[in-house]
């Protein structure tokens, strides 16, 4: 069978949009390996020293460290939240699951601003209580960032259970299954690419979160983002750059790796 493929045209087109749209991403490159203490072009006189500089300096390494922490820890609640209410809607379906499901994704479509100073507030409360769970606490910003994230979650596993089966559940059912070996025998593994999508999809948005991050956090847990953001605010280091063009090169890297795969997967077809 014949397959569609573009045309000569649509592909220079298609090469075109995307030069324009990855410009102000090929701009940050120069700007890293400038020799001066702020952000400007080399002026003839390259320097990798805001590279090392990333290395040498401890700040940065546990930036990254607290970041990747926090997006590891949020996406997993989020996932495992996410995936047992959509398979109790999924199993049971209620008369309110729509109502449900729309509480659920409010954080999707808040603004912002509400979201931020809802937990800033509510943080704020919580450090009355306990040291863990709290403003400016790794606890604090996990669930702060879980919140974010779970409407997320819940829409690609909603979307991963619309296309399973329900005769494999009710054969489990009919077989005495009980509700456990039903969800995690049947169930969950027929859906464990969605759950895994939904993990790495709340990973990235935790990773780039920064909006929500500034309002419950001050001095002690500082996530990249937030250290990017500083870096701009108060000095204009071109560290950031040199970060910049380091987080490009691995998206790149892993967009080139999937590509492979991707074609290899094709031609063995």
């Amino acid at each position: 069978m014949n397959r569609l493929r573009p045309g000569i045209i649509a592909t220079l087109l298609s090469g075109l949009v995307a030069v324009f749209l990855l410009m102000p991403l090929i701009a940050v490159i120069p700007v890293s390996f400038t020799s001066r203490r702020y952000l400007s072009l080399p002026n003839g006189d390259w320097s990798w020293r805001h590279y090392a500089a990333l290395f040498e300096d401890a700040e940065w390494g546990q930036s990254l460290l607290t970041s990747v922490q926090v997006g590891v820890l949020a996406s997993f609640l989020a996932v495992a939240l996410a995936a047992a209410f959509c398979i109790g809607i999924w199993m049971l379906r209620p008369r309110g699951a729509g109502l449900m499901t729309g509480f659920v994704l409010l954080p999707m479509v808040a603004p912002p601003v509400v979201s931020s100073l809802t937990l800033y507030f509510f943080l704020n409360k919580m450090a009355r209580w306990n040291d863990i769970i709290a403003y400016d606490k790794l606890g604090g910003v996990v669930l702060a960032h879980m919140v974010m994230v779970v409407p997320y979650a819940v829409v690609v596993i909603m979307v991963s259970l619309s296309q399973l089966d329900r005769r494999m559940d009710l054969a489990a059912q009919s077989m005495g299954a009980n509700v456990p070996t039903r969800v995690f025998g049947v169930i969950l593994p027929n859906i464990r690419f969605g759950l895994i999508g939904a993990f790495f999809l709340c990973f990235l948005l935790s990773w780039d979160e920064i909006g929500v991050t500034l309002f419950i956090t001050s001095v002690e847990t500082i996530t990249l983002p937030r250290r990017m953001w500083m870096g701009l605010r108060d000095n204009v280091d071109p560290s950031i750059a040199a970060l910049s063009v380091l987080l490009i090169c691995v998206v790149t890297l892993l967009v080139v790796v999937r590509a492979a795969m991707l074609m290899r997967k094709e031609r063995s077809r």
